[in-house]
């Protein structure tokens, strides 16, 4: 926050919002000359904050006056926003680029849009100009609140436009936004990490860690609130490090507690080195905070723990845990394990394993590591064969399943408070929802029970959700 240029400022916001006017018109006279509505597509990919800037797009296509297309095919506009964790997810997304082709070559008119994290790598964004010539818009995750000026310069002047500008990351404030959800919202709080584990490609293409003012947060949360959504959480890539000035996470949770209203506020990610004591503590003393709680260890190796530039041990992470389940009860807790990184051994993932046993997560993100461009781990000697990684990764989900079953068990014949925010995501049911701690419960239920808690018996437990009736009385 000490830095001179973290916000984007009011000037260069009218100007981008000048842009959205003349966009505006321009689809509003094709609208009045032949009742033709223009319409665009938001195809997202990756994290929630993939989602969260997902909707900002949404909402300034919106604001320029594109409707929301049901498929590629009847879009004027196609705005892909892409994920680069991992190389999986990189190939997904250049093979529905690739797709696009045969459209393009149907309609040269349409506009094909890139974003998000896999342009703001170098190798990426040339990749992108040089192999995939109809993509007529390439910016990266620094860039999105410049979209309307960047459409604007491809639709009026017919050219490629590319903004993939290497630079620690500013914030804009003020981007319309375009909500998928009725009742929840995710509200980010800050944006960029400065870790730099060794494995992560996120401090390279999100920036450096940046946070907002408390007070914009808080307004934005009652603005919600008053709008009657009741379940936010609040995103950053390392949420727990924000710094408001004066104002660190614990404290803007309080303050967002401190506001009126009947809701429920989550976050993520956390990371352990800056999960405090204090942290929970602010949890467990205000009912508005969800009982759940994202920590991702990543490895039950300290040796590992310690090439991943992690900068705890499996004690201290063991010691957080124990104190978090102390002060908070009933919490739900859930993590990432990579599961291969270079130079893992059997003993190193049997110390996963231990400490999966020990911990007992509600749920696990497991994943095989995917080296990454550009990053330390990307070049350390990795001996272990892509067998010996699946066949550890298999005995992971294993265990965690087994876990995860038998603490779904648990709630056969107890009653749980649900927040419903969906139809029917199983066979035979016709609601889902969340538990205050994030387990998915499924129950049959009318439709106008979205957006409320209803109180649910749990019948039988799988190894991801628990299934029940509504309690009426």
């Amino acid at each position: 926050m000490n830095r001179e240029n973290v916000f984007v400022t009011p000037e260069e916001m009218a100007q981008q919002r000048s842009f959205t006017q003349r966009l505006l018109r321009r689809n509003s006279a094709r609208t009045a000359e032949n009742g033709y509505v223009p319409k665009a597509l938001v195809d997202c990919y990756g994290c929630q904050q993939n989602e969260a800037d997902a909707e900002a797009i949404r909402g300034i296509l919106a604001a320029s006056g594109y409707a929301v297309a049901a498929d590629e095919h009847e879009a004027d506009v196609i705005i892909i926003n892409t994920c680069a964790i991992r190389e999986h997810a990189e190939a997904r997304v250049l093979g529905n680029i690739g797709a696009l082709s045969h459209e393009k070559r149907r309609r040269p008119e349409l506009i094909i849009g890139v974003c998000g994290c896999m342009p703001q790598q170098p190798q990426m964004a040339r990749k992108l100009k040089m192999s995939f010539p109809y993509v007529d818009i390439v910016f990266g995750t620094h860039a999105l609140w410049k979209l309307p000026q960047l459409l604007w310069e491809a639709v009026s002047e017919h050219k490629r436009v590319f903004d993939v500008e290497d630079s620690a990351g500013r914030i804009a404030e003020g981007l319309p936004v375009q909500r998928k959800e009725k009742d929840k919202a995710w509200v980010s709080i800050m944006y960029g990490c400065n870790n730099f584990c060794t494995y992560c490609i996120v401090p390279y293409v999100r920036g450096r860690e940046r946070s907002r003012r408390p007070e914009d947060i808080l307004n934005e949360i009652r603005g919600l609130v008053a709008e009657g959504y009741r379940d936010f959480t609040l995103l950053g890539q390392n949420v727990n490090s924000y710094d408001g000035g004066d104002c660190d996470f614990p404290t803007l949770l309080e303050r967002i507690c401190a506001i009126e209203g009947d809701f429920t506020v989550r976050f993520m990610t956390s990371h352990p080195k800056d999960a405090t004591k204090r942290l929970f503590d602010v949890i467990a003393a205000n009912p508005k905070c969800a009982r759940g709680l994202h920590l991702p260890v990543q490895c039950g190796s300290d040796r590992i723990l310690k090439a991943m530039n992690r900068r705890y041990t499996v004690e201290q992470y063991l010691e957080l845990i124990d104190y978090a389940r102390a002060h908070i009860p009933g919490l739900c807790i859930t993590s990432d394990i990579i599961v291969g990184f270079p130079g893992e051994t059997e003993e190193d993932f049997q110390g996963t394993l231990d400490l999966v046993e020990r911990v007992r997560f509600d749920s696990l993100f497991t994943f095989i590591y995917s080296p990454r461009t550009g990053t330390p781990a990307a070049t350390m000697e990795d001996p272990a064969t892509h067998e010996e990684k699946q066949n550890r990764f298999d005995r992971l989900l294993a265990a965690q399943n087994r876990i995860s079953q038998e603490i779904h068990a648990s709630y056969i014949g107890k009653v749980v408070e649900v927040f419903i925010d969906g139809g029917g995501r199983a066979a035979g049911y016709t609601l889902s929802g969340r538990t205050d701690g994030g387990r998915l419960v499924h129950t049959v239920g009318d439709e106008s029970l979205r957006g409320t808690k209803v109180r649910v018996r749990v019948e039988k437990g799988s190894t991801y959700a628990l299934f029940g009736s509504i309690v009426n009385e």
